[in-house]
């Protein structure tokens, strides 16, 4: 189980006034820094598989578990998630009630700023060969949370938005980059390492899911043996490449069904099934229900 520290909790009490002012009632909320999201929950929720991508997320109040594969990842008050590829995770919210409700904020990074802020720093640790996972938890510095808590307070100044955010936000890839955080996303920018050829075919994978995709052409792309190609990718991504394809499959699928009403033999072909019994049987491994059942409690609860 992968956990951090708590933050100083003047500082939690702070950046949780100032999400909890904007959240005022259970929901996602976008902002005008189109990379923000803010979410708040007044009570725990039930696990929810869906894909994670590349980014940071924060409790700010309350307590939040993702599990990737067999690892889970808990993070309380002041404590970040950073993802550095898009990893089919199931998440949910473990600490909340009306009284002290979970807050939690989540911000895309980019990847060209990510490479680009790298490549000017100076790193005094060497990067390790192996492929770390990837998806790490650290507790926030007071550094990252000056900015996070600032990039907030932006908000209440919109006309400087498109000026100031971006400069905040490169601040934050800084920050994180020097931080405890920075080998996770290192690997993602680090030309020709184990990692980076893994995150190109994931973005590839991405692209192609519904495709009928050889495991063996996989790791062609990444220019690896298949057995080399297996073990970088379990240790990059959580789980072996015919899973993570799985996992893709049956998210898009579930979005078909919710988003434009195709029954599940029509999302299942669309996705790359060939068998709906398959596709119905891997379904409600992945989701808990029969795809019927599933979406009719989706729209219920929304």
């Amino acid at each position: 189980m992968k956990s951090g520290h708590s933050m100083p909790l003047a500082n939690a009490n702070d950046l949780a006034q100032l999400v909890g002012g904007i959240a005022q009632t259970d929901g996602d909320y976008t902002t005008q820094i189109p990379a923000l999201m803010i979410y708040r929950r007044s009570t725990v929720t039930d696990p929810m598989p869906c894909i994670y991508g590349l980014g940071l997320g924060i409790t700010v109040q309350g307590g939040k578990r993702v599990t990737l594969g067999d690892e889970i990842f808990d993070y309380g008050p002041g404590q970040s998630l950073v993802t550095s590829v898009d990893l089919p995770v199931s998440s949910y919210v473990t600490r909340a009630n009306r009284v002290e409700p979970y807050l939690g904020m989540r911000l895309e990074l980019d990847a060209r700023v990510i490479a680009q802020v790298a490549a000017e720093m100076d790193f005094s640790a060497p990067l390790k060969a192996a492929p770390s996972r990837a998806m790490s938890v650290v507790t926030l510095d007071d550094g990252l949370l000056g900015a996070l808590t600032r990039l907030i307070r932006l908000l209440d100044e919109p006309h400087l938005i498109p000026l100031i955010a971006p400069l905040i936000q490169q601040e934050i890839v800084v920050r994180l980059l020097n931080g405890e955080h920075g080998p996770t996303l290192r690997h993602l920018v680090t030309s020709g390492a184990p990692s980076q050829q893994i995150a190109k075919v994931i973005a590839w994978l991405k692209q192609h899911f519904t495709d009928d995709v050889p495991i063996d052409d996989l790791a062609v792309k990444a220019h690896m043996s298949p057995s080399t190609f297996r073990q970088h990718f379990r240790a990059v991504a959580g789980m072996s490449p015919l899973q993570y394809l799985k996992h893709l499959r049956l998210q898009d699928a579930r979005q078909l069904m919710l988003n434009e009403d195709l029954d599940a033999s029509s999302a299942a072909i669309r996705v790359g099934y060939e068998s709906a019994s398959q596709f119905s049987r891997e379904y409600t491994r992945l989701f808990g229900a029969p795809p019927l059942r599933d979406i009719k409690r989706l729209r219920e609860s929304a």
